[in-house]
Protein backbone atom coordinates (compact mmCIF):
# COMPACT_ATOMS: atom_id res chain seq x y z
CA UNK A 1 0.00 0.00 0.00
CA UNK A 2 2.98 2.29 0.45
CA UNK A 3 3.18 5.44 2.55
CA UNK A 4 -0.05 6.81 4.02
CA UNK A 5 -0.34 10.59 4.26
CA UNK A 6 -1.66 11.61 7.66
CA UNK A 7 -0.76 15.32 7.96
CA UNK A 8 -3.10 18.16 7.01
CA UNK A 9 0.02 20.25 6.47
CA UNK A 10 1.16 18.10 3.58
CA UNK A 11 1.51 20.37 0.53
CA UNK A 12 -0.40 18.04 -1.80
CA UNK A 13 -3.27 17.73 0.69
CA UNK A 14 -3.45 21.50 1.11
CA UNK A 15 -3.71 21.98 -2.66
CA UNK A 16 -6.48 19.38 -2.95
CA UNK A 17 -8.43 20.77 0.02
CA UNK A 18 -8.35 24.19 -1.64
CA UNK A 19 -10.20 22.71 -4.63
CA UNK A 20 -13.04 21.64 -2.32
CA UNK A 21 -13.32 24.91 -0.41
CA UNK A 22 -12.91 27.58 -3.11
CA UNK A 23 -14.21 27.39 -6.68
CA UNK A 24 -11.65 30.03 -7.67
CA UNK A 25 -8.93 27.50 -6.91
CA UNK A 26 -10.37 25.18 -9.54
CA UNK A 27 -9.81 27.88 -12.16
CA UNK A 28 -6.41 28.79 -10.76
CA UNK A 29 -5.13 25.21 -10.62
CA UNK A 30 -6.99 24.10 -13.73
CA UNK A 31 -8.09 20.86 -12.10
CA UNK A 32 -10.86 19.45 -9.92
CA UNK A 33 -11.95 16.36 -7.96
CA UNK A 34 -14.31 13.59 -9.03
CA UNK A 35 -15.58 11.60 -6.08
CA UNK A 36 -16.56 7.94 -6.05
CA UNK A 37 -16.34 4.88 -8.31
CA UNK A 38 -19.16 5.91 -10.65
CA UNK A 39 -17.65 9.26 -11.65
CA UNK A 40 -14.19 7.75 -11.90
CA UNK A 41 -15.44 4.99 -14.19
CA UNK A 42 -17.39 7.49 -16.33
CA UNK A 43 -14.29 9.60 -16.73
CA UNK A 44 -12.14 6.57 -17.55
CA UNK A 45 -14.57 5.39 -20.26
CA UNK A 46 -15.07 8.79 -21.89
CA UNK A 47 -11.73 10.54 -21.36
CA UNK A 48 -9.08 8.19 -19.91
CA UNK A 49 -7.24 7.65 -16.67
CA UNK A 50 -6.95 10.55 -14.21
CA UNK A 51 -3.42 11.73 -13.58
CA UNK A 52 -3.86 11.21 -9.83
CA UNK A 53 -6.16 8.95 -7.80
CA UNK A 54 -6.60 9.47 -4.06
CA UNK A 55 -7.61 6.47 -1.94
CA UNK A 56 -8.56 6.38 1.73
CA UNK A 57 -6.68 4.05 4.05
CA UNK A 58 -9.80 1.96 4.69
CA UNK A 59 -10.84 2.04 1.04
CA UNK A 60 -7.54 0.68 -0.23
CA UNK A 61 -8.59 -2.86 0.62
CA UNK A 62 -11.99 -2.81 -1.12
CA UNK A 63 -12.25 -5.02 -4.23
CA UNK A 64 -14.18 -2.37 -6.18
CA UNK A 65 -11.46 0.19 -5.60
CA UNK A 66 -8.73 -2.31 -6.41
CA UNK A 67 -10.49 -3.03 -9.71
CA UNK A 68 -10.63 0.67 -10.60
CA UNK A 69 -6.95 1.10 -9.84
CA UNK A 70 -6.15 -1.87 -12.06
CA UNK A 71 -8.12 -0.19 -14.89
CA UNK A 72 -6.05 3.01 -14.50
CA UNK A 73 -2.48 1.67 -14.62
CA UNK A 74 -0.96 5.00 -15.58
CA UNK A 75 -2.38 6.98 -12.67
CA UNK A 76 -0.37 8.05 -9.67
CA UNK A 77 -2.01 6.74 -6.48
CA UNK A 78 -1.99 8.66 -3.19
CA UNK A 79 -3.21 6.91 -0.03
CA UNK A 80 -4.42 9.16 2.79
CA UNK A 81 -5.76 8.69 6.30
CA UNK A 82 -9.52 8.35 6.53
CA UNK A 83 -9.98 11.70 8.28
CA UNK A 84 -8.11 13.54 5.55
CA UNK A 85 -10.08 11.73 2.88
CA UNK A 86 -13.39 12.85 4.44
CA UNK A 87 -12.18 16.44 4.19
CA UNK A 88 -11.49 15.98 0.49
CA UNK A 89 -14.64 14.02 -0.30
CA UNK A 90 -17.17 16.35 1.27
CA UNK A 91 -19.74 13.59 1.80
CA UNK A 92 -20.71 12.02 5.11
CA UNK A 93 -19.84 8.44 4.18
CA UNK A 94 -17.28 8.50 1.37
CA UNK A 95 -16.62 5.29 -0.57
CA UNK A 96 -12.88 5.88 -0.45
CA UNK A 97 -11.68 6.86 -3.92
CA UNK A 98 -11.53 10.08 -5.89
CA UNK A 99 -9.74 11.27 -8.99
CA UNK A 100 -7.93 14.51 -9.70
CA UNK A 101 -8.65 15.59 -13.29
CA UNK A 102 -7.79 18.51 -15.52
CA UNK A 103 -10.62 20.89 -16.34
CA UNK A 104 -10.93 20.88 -20.15
CA UNK A 105 -10.53 24.16 -22.02
CA UNK A 106 -13.74 25.89 -23.02
CA UNK A 107 -14.74 25.57 -26.69
CA UNK A 108 -14.20 28.75 -28.67
CA UNK A 109 -16.33 27.98 -31.74
CA UNK A 110 -19.92 29.01 -32.36
CA UNK A 111 -22.68 26.79 -31.02
CA UNK A 112 -24.75 24.92 -33.57
CA UNK A 113 -27.73 22.65 -33.06
CA UNK A 114 -29.28 22.52 -29.60
CA UNK A 115 -27.94 24.05 -26.42
CA UNK A 116 -28.87 25.17 -22.92
CA UNK A 117 -28.04 28.55 -21.39
CA UNK A 118 -28.23 29.10 -17.63
CA UNK A 119 -28.73 32.58 -16.20
CA UNK A 120 -27.49 32.85 -12.59
CA UNK A 121 -28.65 29.37 -11.54
CA UNK A 122 -26.95 29.36 -8.16
CA UNK A 123 -27.74 26.00 -6.59
CA UNK A 124 -25.13 23.34 -7.32
CA UNK A 125 -27.74 20.58 -7.21
CA UNK A 126 -29.87 22.35 -9.81
CA UNK A 127 -26.93 23.01 -12.12
CA UNK A 128 -25.77 19.41 -11.85
CA UNK A 129 -29.29 18.07 -12.46
CA UNK A 130 -29.69 20.27 -15.55
CA UNK A 131 -26.34 19.07 -16.93
CA UNK A 132 -27.42 15.47 -16.36
CA UNK A 133 -30.75 16.08 -18.10
CA UNK A 134 -29.11 17.92 -21.00
CA UNK A 135 -26.76 15.02 -21.69
CA UNK A 136 -29.61 12.51 -21.46
CA UNK A 137 -31.72 14.57 -23.88
CA UNK A 138 -28.96 14.71 -26.49
CA UNK A 139 -27.89 18.30 -25.93
CA UNK A 140 -24.29 19.01 -26.92
CA UNK A 141 -23.54 22.42 -25.39
CA UNK A 142 -24.33 24.09 -22.08
CA UNK A 143 -23.45 27.74 -21.43
CA UNK A 144 -23.32 29.15 -17.89
CA UNK A 145 -23.56 32.85 -17.33
CA UNK A 146 -22.14 34.82 -14.39
CA UNK A 147 -23.66 33.93 -11.03
CA UNK A 148 -24.09 30.24 -11.76
CA UNK A 149 -22.65 27.57 -9.50
CA UNK A 150 -19.26 26.54 -10.87
CA UNK A 151 -19.71 23.75 -13.41
CA UNK A 152 -16.56 21.91 -12.31
CA UNK A 153 -17.02 22.15 -8.55
CA UNK A 154 -17.23 18.77 -6.78
CA UNK A 155 -20.86 19.32 -5.75
CA UNK A 156 -21.98 19.99 -9.33
CA UNK A 157 -19.93 17.04 -10.57
CA UNK A 158 -21.62 14.73 -8.06
CA UNK A 159 -25.09 15.97 -9.01
CA UNK A 160 -24.42 15.58 -12.75
CA UNK A 161 -23.31 11.94 -12.37
CA UNK A 162 -20.86 11.93 -15.28
CA UNK A 163 -22.76 14.21 -17.68
CA UNK A 164 -19.80 16.59 -17.83
CA UNK A 165 -17.87 14.12 -19.92
CA UNK A 166 -20.53 14.14 -22.67
CA UNK A 167 -21.01 17.91 -22.86
CA UNK A 168 -19.17 20.96 -24.15
CA UNK A 169 -19.27 23.44 -21.28
CA UNK A 170 -18.70 27.18 -21.27
CA UNK A 171 -18.64 29.26 -18.07
CA UNK A 172 -18.87 32.95 -17.18
CA UNK A 173 -20.20 33.82 -20.62
CA UNK A 174 -22.13 36.96 -21.52
CA UNK A 175 -25.40 35.28 -22.36
CA UNK A 176 -26.75 38.26 -24.30
CA UNK A 177 -23.80 37.91 -26.69
CA UNK A 178 -24.31 34.16 -26.95
CA UNK A 179 -28.01 34.60 -27.79
CA UNK A 180 -27.25 37.18 -30.48
CA UNK A 181 -24.66 34.87 -32.07
CA UNK A 182 -26.82 31.76 -31.98
CA UNK A 183 -28.16 30.77 -35.41
CA UNK A 184 -31.48 29.35 -34.40
CA UNK A 185 -34.38 30.03 -32.09
CA UNK A 186 -33.76 31.11 -28.50
CA UNK A 187 -36.50 30.12 -26.08
CA UNK A 188 -36.79 31.75 -22.65
CA UNK A 189 -38.50 29.43 -20.16
CA UNK A 190 -40.80 31.63 -18.08
CA UNK A 191 -43.18 30.89 -15.21
CA UNK A 192 -46.77 31.75 -16.12
CA UNK A 193 -46.10 33.78 -19.25
CA UNK A 194 -45.43 33.06 -22.89
CA UNK A 195 -46.53 30.41 -25.37
CA UNK A 196 -47.37 26.91 -24.22
CA UNK A 197 -44.45 24.52 -24.56
CA UNK A 198 -46.74 21.88 -26.03
CA UNK A 199 -47.94 24.08 -28.86
CA UNK A 200 -44.50 24.77 -30.35
CA UNK A 201 -42.51 23.15 -33.12
CA UNK A 202 -39.21 22.29 -31.40
CA UNK A 203 -37.56 20.32 -34.19
CA UNK A 204 -35.08 23.00 -35.26
CA UNK A 205 -31.91 24.46 -33.74
CA UNK A 206 -32.84 25.74 -30.28
CA UNK A 207 -31.10 27.50 -27.41
CA UNK A 208 -33.12 26.96 -24.22
CA UNK A 209 -32.63 29.67 -21.58
CA UNK A 210 -33.33 28.88 -17.92
CA UNK A 211 -33.10 31.45 -15.16
CA UNK A 212 -32.35 32.05 -11.53
CA UNK A 213 -34.28 30.05 -8.95
CA UNK A 214 -35.91 33.12 -7.43
CA UNK A 215 -35.99 35.90 -10.01
CA UNK A 216 -36.03 33.93 -13.24
CA UNK A 217 -34.32 35.14 -16.42
CA UNK A 218 -32.97 38.69 -16.39
CA UNK A 219 -35.40 40.97 -18.29
CA UNK A 220 -32.78 42.14 -20.78
CA UNK A 221 -31.84 38.57 -21.65
CA UNK A 222 -35.46 37.44 -21.88
CA UNK A 223 -36.11 40.35 -24.24
CA UNK A 224 -33.54 39.00 -26.69
CA UNK A 225 -35.13 35.58 -26.89
CA UNK A 226 -37.08 34.62 -30.00
CA UNK A 227 -39.95 33.38 -27.84
CA UNK A 228 -41.05 33.19 -24.24
CA UNK A 229 -42.25 29.72 -23.35
CA UNK A 230 -44.19 28.43 -20.37
CA UNK A 231 -45.11 24.97 -19.12
CA UNK A 232 -48.88 24.72 -18.49
CA UNK A 233 -49.39 23.88 -14.82
CA UNK A 234 -52.34 23.07 -12.59
CA UNK A 235 -54.11 26.23 -11.44
CA UNK A 236 -53.04 25.67 -7.84
CA UNK A 237 -49.31 25.68 -8.78
CA UNK A 238 -47.23 28.75 -9.60
CA UNK A 239 -43.99 27.29 -10.89
CA UNK A 240 -41.61 24.35 -11.13
CA UNK A 241 -38.10 23.98 -9.77
CA UNK A 242 -35.70 25.11 -12.50
CA UNK A 243 -34.18 21.65 -12.89
CA UNK A 244 -37.63 20.08 -13.23
CA UNK A 245 -38.70 22.72 -15.75
CA UNK A 246 -35.55 22.10 -17.78
CA UNK A 247 -36.26 18.37 -17.82
CA UNK A 248 -39.79 18.92 -19.17
CA UNK A 249 -38.60 21.34 -21.87
CA UNK A 250 -35.59 19.33 -23.00
CA UNK A 251 -37.40 16.03 -23.23
CA UNK A 252 -40.32 17.59 -25.10
CA UNK A 253 -37.68 18.86 -27.54
CA UNK A 254 -36.17 15.38 -27.82
CA UNK A 255 -39.59 13.77 -28.24
CA UNK A 256 -40.45 16.02 -31.17
CA UNK A 257 -37.09 15.53 -32.86
CA UNK A 258 -37.34 11.76 -32.45
CA UNK A 259 -40.80 11.76 -34.02
CA UNK A 260 -39.38 13.60 -37.02
CA UNK A 261 -36.44 11.26 -37.32
CA UNK A 262 -33.95 13.75 -35.86
CA UNK A 263 -32.39 11.39 -33.34
CA UNK A 264 -28.79 12.19 -34.22
CA UNK A 265 -27.31 14.02 -31.29
CA UNK A 266 -25.33 17.21 -31.80
CA UNK A 267 -22.21 16.38 -29.86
Amino acid sequence: MGRIITSRDNAAIKALRALVKDSREIKRQGRTLIDGPHLLECYRRRIGSPALIVVSESGSGKPEIAGLLADCPGAEVMTVADGLFRDLSGVATPVGILGVIDVPPMPDDDIRGRCVMLDAVQDAGNVGAILRTAAAAGIGDVVLGPGCAGAWTPRVLRAAQGAHFSLRLREDCVLETMVRRFRGESLAAMAGQGESLFGLNLSGDIAWIFGNEGSGIAPGLAGLATRRVTIPLASSTESLNVAAAAAVCLFETKRQRDLRGGENENR
